[in-house]
């Protein structure tokens, strides 16, 4: 778990962007992706995503078993709301660890929340999702999405020891379709998957990001 690369790393942060001016899509008018509400906001910012992640999201779903669906839980989210979320963990990891130096809470607060600075969120090039059935109904995957890491033992790390046989199937399923359809992972999270952001652009070699921060919609 300790040699995952985490989005503080100068590895990611200084990955170069070259926006591509594709549009956001509103999965709100697109039937053929299911959208959950736990993370609905006044503006619908939620369920947004680029373009070229939706068209892959689509693509993963075609290839998943019979009576499986992707369920988006949040896609697109604003600049403040990012540095909101992520200073407010910060400060849970100062209190928490008051020998920690500033670096090392960044760094650990990376783990749970992307800095501002290189969050693909952000950019509209991530997505937390799950598995469901077609009513909605999600499948046990082992963890809740947007877990902590200091949650039921780490479960929330996509190759988290001592997951039930079913909840392994199940992420070994979702894992095999979006990396497929060319998304990926950002291991502290099983949920949390992008394309065309900074962190895809290093695992990938890419070399340059597709997507640059989007402070509105």
């Amino acid at each position: 778990m300790h040699d995952i690369v985490l989005m503080a790393d100068p590895a990611v942060t200084s990955i170069p962007v070259r926006e591509n001016g594709e549009h956001l899509r509103d999965l709100r008018g697109d039937s053929r992706l299911l959208l959950d509400a736990r993370r609905a906001d006044a503006e619908g910012a939620y369920a947004h995503l680029r373009a070229g992640v939706v068209d892959r999201l689509l693509a993963a779903q075609a290839t998943l078993p019979d009576g499986l669906r992707l369920l988006v839980v949040e896609g697109y989210r604003p600049l403040w709301l990012q540095v909101a979320d992520f200073e407010r963990y910060a400060a849970e990891l100062r209190e928490a660890h008051p020998e920690w130096h500033e670096d090392v809470v960044h760094r650990e607060a990376s783990r749970s929340l992307s800095p501002p600075e290189v969050a693909p969120h952000v950019c509209g090039a991530a997505v937390d999702l799950t598995l469901c059935t077609p009513s909605g109904a999600e499948l046990p995957m082992g963890g809740e999405v947007n877990a902590g890491p200091d949650d039921d033992g780490g479960s929330c790390y996509t190759a988290a020891p001592g997951l039930s046989p079913e909840a392994a199937r199940n992420r070994a399923i979702l894992v095999t379709a979006l990396s497929g359809a060319g998304l990926v992972n950002y291991p502290t999270e099983w949920w949390h998957w992008s394309y065309g952001d900074r962190y895809w652009a290093l695992q990938t070699g890419a070399g340059e990001a597709l997507y640059a921060q989007l402070p509105s919609l």
